[in-house]
């Protein structure tokens, strides 16, 4: 079980109404909200989040804008507050990290992925958005690796809690979701938010948070999404659609709103009505998207692990693992923390911080006084029995969204659709 460690939550001010929903410059003022809550040009959030089932999407029809436009989203957002997160190209990978321009994007540039294989190439593309899938998801800025909890001072022979009121937290625009991340953050919602007890420094940032979806016209190699009903084409949880186009008719972006804060984005953009042709094709890119390798048998999958619990492939997986936790640490769901508490060398300064953990850790099991899952078999074991078949029990869904960052970041090549259809059958999963 993961360790959650709780801090005070903040009080909320109450958001005032707004005048006239339907107003032109009613719909303006609302994009710089996350979820209704007001961004001032310094980053800082303030006011409740709003329903997003406010948004009324009857008779709304998808809009189409130029490229140049994508440069005006970016310049709109930064102005009204938001630090802007898209994909880039780093370190031989797209990674998502602040963007100021359309020039920081990975333009004519797409990825190639395979079971502990990716690498990027040129594709002679315009495409902003012609890669399949960023190397890391959006979790880090949501739920982040390492947070401070609090901080202690000794004086006069006593500790001293410090002054550990958090700082603000920067209003973030996530540009270039797909639909798989947009199920995976609906999912740490569920486990972050949804339970009795909120943790509220996810949603601090979840509740600032604007989203731009871009739909996938192409998929990986180890994309499985639409085994899951997470993907490919993106349903909900957006405030502003993207669907890239490049063919014979040009360069050009159907664009949709989710939110009333995006449909404010909307009204500032020099967009026009799409067209059925353009709608068209923006179908038919997304169901490109849909040709995929590799496919996950659900059906009964949960009962049918907990069934298997002594089965030889798993002995087969563990001789392979190297317990690394690159698996856990790419997932966009996974979200269990331990707590560290260090100390200066004059142990007159003590911090307490959360910290990402992995079941793949000896410590991660350890109770009163050992661990109670010492090898690799029993922590793969336990990974993929909780993600496939535990989650449900606790949260009502599959824990996995089929990004497949787990198969591609595996240094020994293990593919969890291979390893449950292995299981199912009855046979041998060859190794990588």
């Amino acid at each position: 079980m993961a360790t959650r460690a709780q801090t005070p939550r903040v009080p909320r001010k109450k958001r005032e109404p707004s005048p006239t929903r339907n107003s032109p410059r009613a719909a303006a003022e609302l994009t710089s909200k996350g979820n209704g809550s007001q961004s001032q040009p310094d980053g800082k959030p303030r006011g409740k989040a709003a329903p997003v089932n406010e948004f009324d999407r009857t008779n709304l029809r998808p809009a189409i804008i130029a490229p140049a436009q994508l440069e005006k989203i970016i310049a709109t957002l930064l102005s009204d507050g938001f630090e802007v997160i898209g994909p880039t190209v780093r370190d031989g990978a797209i990674t998502y990290e602040p963007v100021k321009s359309v020039s920081d994007l990975p333009t004519g540039w797409t990825d190639e992925q395979e079971p502990a294989r990716y690498r990027l190439k040129k594709s002679g593309s315009p495409a902003f958005f012609g890669y399949s899938l960023g190397a890391q998801s959006w979790k880090p800025y949501l739920h982040p690796a390492e947070v401070r909890l609090f901080a202690a001072e000794k004086r006069d022979a006593a500790f001293h809690i410090l002054n550990n009121d958090s700082a603000p937290t920067v209003s973030r625009a996530f540009l270039g979701v797909r639909a798989c991340e947009l199920a995976a953050i609906k999912a740490q919602d569920r486990v972050l938010l949804g339970d009795k007890y909120r943790d509220p420094i996810y949603a601090s940032r979840r509740e600032s948070a604007f989203i731009i979806a871009v739909q996938c016209s192409h998929a990986a190699a180890t994309c499985f999404c639409l085994s899951l009903g997470a993907g490919p084409k993106v349903g909900e949880g957006f405030d502003l659609l993207l669907t890239e186009l490049v063919d014979q008719t040009g360069h050009r972006f159907v664009v949709k709103p989710g939110t009333d804060r995006g449909l404010g984005l909307l009204a500032r953009l020099d967009a026009k009505p799409a067209s059925e042709a353009d709608l068209a094709a923006g179908e038919s890119a997304v169901a490109l998207a849909a040709n995929q390798q590799r496919k996950l048998d659900t059906a009964g999958l949960k009962e049918f692990l907990y069934e298997t619990f002594e089965h030889p492939q798993w002995d087969k997986i563990a001789a392979r693992c190297l317990s690394c936790a690159n698996c856990t640490m790419s997932c966009p769901t996974c979200f269990c923390t331990t707590v560290d508490d260090a100390t200066d060398v004059t142990g007159t300064h003590a911090e307490r911080w959360r910290r990402w953990d992995s079941c793949f850790t000896q410590s991660f099991s350890y109770i009163h006084g050992g661990s109670i899952r010492t090898s690799g078999k029993a922590r793969y074991r336990q990974w993929m029995t909780h993600k496939l078949a535990a989650w449900t029990d606790q949260f009502g869904s599959s824990g996995c969204v089929g990004c497949g960052r787990c198969i591609t970041w595996c240094p020994a090549a293990i593919d969890i659709t291979e390893e449950v259809r292995a299981m199912r059958e009855g046979g041998v999963c060859a190794d990588a």
